[in-house]
Order: C-alpha cells, then structure tokens, then sequence
C-alpha cells in the first residue's frame, strides 16, 4: 500500500480509501465487519463514511452504516489506533425529510449535534476528519450543471459553519475538517475565512473523478494545488459503469450486477446517463484492447493522477475490494493516456 498527507493536517492515509455507502444496504453487518477486516489486513488504514448513509438513502437505513462501523471498532479496539476515521454532516434535505425534518438548511448547532451522534455510533471520542456533504448555499451539485442565481435563498453561511467546526476543534470531538461536492469559490471562500478569522482550515475536497466525469480539472484542482487541499477521489468507477457490468445487459435489466440496475433511484443518477454509459463502454473497450479489465484501468487511472490524494472504493464483496486494491499496482502507458484523453475529447464529461 502507498500512503499520502492530507493536505496541511498530518493525516496520513492511505491512497485508497474505503468508502461505505454500500454498507446497511446492498452488505450486512457480518458481512461489512469482514470487509472492514480485509481492508485492514490489505493495508487500507482510511475510512470513510456519513451520517446519510447506506445509498440509496432510507429513513429505514439512515445512519446505519456508521452503526454498523462503531459496532466493529467497539470488538476491535486497537482498530481504532490504525485507522483515519472521516463522515459527514448531510448538508440541506434533498428529499429526506427524517434527517433534521427535512431542514433546507444546515446551522453550526446542526453541525455540532450531527457531530455529537456520529461520535456516538461510532462509538469514538473524536472523528480524525468531519466534512460537509453539501454546500448549504444554491450550488450545481450531483448532476447539476448550472447555477442559477434565481434558486438563491437566505441559508446559514460559511463564516457560521466554520465557527460551529472550529468548536468541534476546540472540544477535542474532531482534528481536521474537510468539504464534498464543492466548487472553486466555496473552497476558497471557507479558506480565505478561516485564515481571516483563525479557524480550522480545509484539508480536504471530496469530489466526484473518474473517466466520466472530469469537471474537476476545470479549475478546481487548481485551486486544491494552490491552497494545498487534498482531494479524496468519490465514484472512480462510476457506480460500476466503469466496470463494465452493464456494457452488455444495460441497468434495465431484472435483478441485475449492481447498484444502478438494482435500485430505481439509481437510475436517475449522472452515472446512468445513456452518454455515461456510452463513454463508458469506449473507456471499457480500451482496458480490454490493452489486456486489462475495465475496473483495472479506470482505477489506475485515478490512482496516479497527481490531482488524486486518496480514492474512495466502493465494495460489496472481498473479491471487488482485492480487485480494486490491486488496480494501484497497474501502469497505464503514455499511447493509452492519450487514447483515454482522445475518447474524453470526443465524449467530454458525460457524467458531471
């Protein structure tokens, strides 16, 4: 396993992170102890999760997949020790009317008691990295591609969430913050006000990045380079297009291989765009022609990009997770980073 710093904050993680939206939901709590398990044992010591979690979100499911991590480390105490442990506060509802009744906003008091039962599932005195899952404020987002400025409304802004963070900080209940689904001002803006007012500073982004969706590179890696952020890398395979499960039998198909067939929400997702999975397909094509297996080339493409701190993985099995922590070692040849940038030119960023 190879290892990085997250930004300014001395976290060292490593360059794979294991994400956990799929646990509560799509894998049981036995089942997620043993890929937790494995993941340690492969040399994964960074976990990410959320206090919406499992996906697709359910009043019946929410905040289970932290339950389900704090049950582990509660058998496991020195897991605690090994591992960089990061969630999420929910930002405003988007249709989820049982997180803070369905608030179209997100206060620093809702930031504070979010943080305060995340610690309790946890069940952990501090949380290394606490992010915000969403802006509060009228931003594109998830699929969204313009902002509009007639969608603006009187929300809690970012000089009070950061004030409610650095209380965090001072309380010992969390080390370092981070941001999720940000854009180049909001980055800038939480780093230009936290210098001004001495609170805790941005460590990380955790934006989407994968062959089908490159915004990122449209000015706000820059803006990580320079302010020295970190970016953790969310849906590198594209909620499975990039695995080239679905470039056959498509996502209509009954009781299909994953999350985008299986779940009707899903479909609605960027990653189930008929031009996702058409790029997709491309992408998958390529890995096959060079003798490697979608997932291969796709993840080793985000593993090395030099905007890329750690990548979040999605898994469902032990078979998956050891697939994809094996990606780190492929190496992509200069002719096949220019057939890959020659398919994004033809096809863009289908997925944004």
């Amino acid at each position: 396993m190879e290892f990085t710093t997250l930004g300014q904050s001395g976290l060292r993680v490593s360059k794979i992170c294991l994400g956990t939206m799929t646990f509560g939901e799509q894998v049981d709590e036995a089942n997620t102890h043993a890929l937790l398990d494995h993941s340690l044992a492969r040399g994964i010591n960074f976990i990410d999760t959320a206090e919406m979690y499992a996906v697709p979100a359910r009043a019946e499911t929410y905040s289970l997949t932290e339950t389900f991590i704090g049950n582990w480390l509660g058998k496991n105490p020195a897991a605690r020790a090994q591992v960089v442990l990061a969630t999420k506060v929910a930002g405003p509802s988007r249709g989820m009317p049982w997180v803070r009744d369905g608030s179209a906003d997100l206060t620093g008091a809702d930031i504070i008691a979010a943080c305060e039962a995340s610690l309790r599932r946890l069940q952990t005195d501090v949380i290394d990295l606490y992010q915000l899952h969403w802006p509060a404020r009228n931003v594109p987002m998830f699929g969204g591609i313009y902002f509009d400025p007639a969608k603006e409304t009187v929300v809690t802004g970012i000089h009070e969430q950061l004030q409610a963070l650095g209380q965090l900080v001072r309380d010992g209940k969390i080390r370092h913050i981070g941001l999720s689904n940000e854009t180049p001002y909001g980055v800038c803006e939480f780093i230009h006000l936290a210098e001004q007012h001495g609170l805790p500073r941005v460590a990380t982004v955790q934006n989407p990045y994968a062959l089908v969706n490159r915004t990122l590179e449209n000015g706000l890696d820059e803006v990580l380079f320079r302010h020295q952020v970190a970016l953790l890398a969310y849906s590198p395979l594209a909620f499975g297009a990039l695995t080239g499960k679905y470039d056959e039998i498509g996502i209509d198909t009954e009781d299909g291989p994953g999350r985008l067939s299986l779940f009707p929400s899903m479909k609605k997702q960027r990653w189930a765009r008929p031009d996702t999975l058409a790029a997709a397909k491309r992408y998958n094509a390529l890995a096959r022609d060079h003798g490697l297996s979608p997932t291969a080339l796709a993840l080793a493409w985000c593993y090395t990009r030099w905007q890329t701190a750690s990548t979040i993985i999605g898994v469902t099995s032990k078979a998956q997770l050891d697939e994809n922590i094996d990606a780190l070692a492929t190496t992509l040849t200069e002719d096949m980073l220019a057939e890959i940038n020659k398919i994004r030119w033809e096809m863009r960023d289908p997925a944004q």
